[in-house]
């Protein structure tokens, strides 16, 4: 098995509430108040449908709110996957991976590990560039039977959907209704029939402009009840079939465990162009271009520059490059 490569929940579709457009030759995200569920392949239009999005509105054109899914994983830190993350803006490569109290960050001398004092007082985070990054892995039930699942699930059983955010709101409500459902069921998130659905609301800083973020719940018409004793049933079911969840369940810790970051620098790229814009351009005055962003190797050496300057100006003995 190969080591430092994580091997993270095989992906054959994605769900996203945006898409990446261009505007005055920049590609730039832009903001739905749907889903739309896409295959993992691009065409000059943007990435293509999966099949699976038309099955699932009641009809052509309609919007789509509500996603009927279920999770492969009975640990709720396996289903979503959340971290501050900074990626290097010029080729795509995770840099630093924190969850606000130790980290993994790539410096002058390798990788290390350190504290993580979260994004609002890293010195390295300043420049905004190090956001909460969330990955969701669901399986998607797009016809047949949706109540037990078995037949309305799309293609491959172990094969997920993937739902990335660095929204605050997303991230914050997916993993309290984990936690929760994971509590009162028992541990039986695997065999919940839950729904995505998507929320809006406005804040002070949105200046009253709706903002949209994804939710995780129960399906419209079922009880906590009636789910919690469903999962029950089906997992005694799939006991006595031979099926295994708490191995599957460490099969995957195990392996997101093989590498340092989850991503690689070919999928870092894609997730810099749709959640990690450059802000600086002018969009509405078609504005240049805005210059190459600085890798953290660069910002490491600036700041090590900036500390070697001060200390020879104080004379302070205690200065050192460590504190990078």
């Amino acid at each position: 098995m190969l080591k430092g490569l994580a091997l993270s929940p095989p992906v054959i579709g994605r769900i996203a509430i945006g898409r990446v457009v261009e505007k005055n030759g920049r590609r730039l995200p832009e903001k739905d108040d749907e889903f739309t569920l896409t295959s993992q392949v691009q065409n000059k239009e943007g990435w293509v449908l999966h099949p699976v999005d038309a099955q699932l509105r009641k009809e052509p054109g309609a919007k789509l709110r509500s996603i009927p899914v279920r999770l492969l994983f009975d640990d709720p830190d396996l289903s979503l996957r959340a971290n501050y993350t900074m990626f290097d803006r010029a080729t795509g490569r995770p840099l630093c991976v924190g969850d606000g109290e130790s980290c993994k960050r790539v410096t002058l001398s390798g990788m290390q590990s350190l504290p993580c004092p979260s994004p609002a007082v890293c010195a390295l985070a300043q420049d905004g560039n190090c956001k909460p990054y969330g990955r969701l892995h669901v399986r998607v039930e797009a016809a047949g039977n949706t109540e037990t699942g078995m037949e309305g699930m799309s293609g491959d059983e172990l094969g997920s959907f993937l739902f990335r955010t660095t929204g605050f709101n997303s991230i914050r409500t997916l993993s309290a209704r984990l936690r929760y459902l994971f509590a009162v069921s028992g541990g039986l998130l695997a065999g919940l029939p839950l729904e995505l659905r998507l929320r809006g609301k406005s804040t002070t800083l949105s200046h009253r402009t709706p903002i949209y973020y994804v939710d995780l719940t129960l399906r419209a018409g079922s009880s906590l009840a009636q789910v919690v004793a469903l999962a029950r049933q089906e997992r005694e079911q799939q006991a006595a079939l031979g099926l295994d969840q708490a191995a599957l369940d460490e099969a995957a810790r195990q392996g997101l465990a093989l590498g340092e970051f989850e991503e690689s620098e070919e999928e870092g790229a894609g997730v810099v162009e749709e959640f990690y814009p450059d802000a600086s351009a002018d969009g509405d005055s078609g504005a240049a271009l805005a210059p190459a962003p600085i890798s953290l190797r660069g910002k490491l050496h600036r700041k090590q520059e900036a500390l070697g300057v001060r200390a020879t100006a104080t004379g302070d003995p205690g200065v050192s490059h460590a504190s990078a």
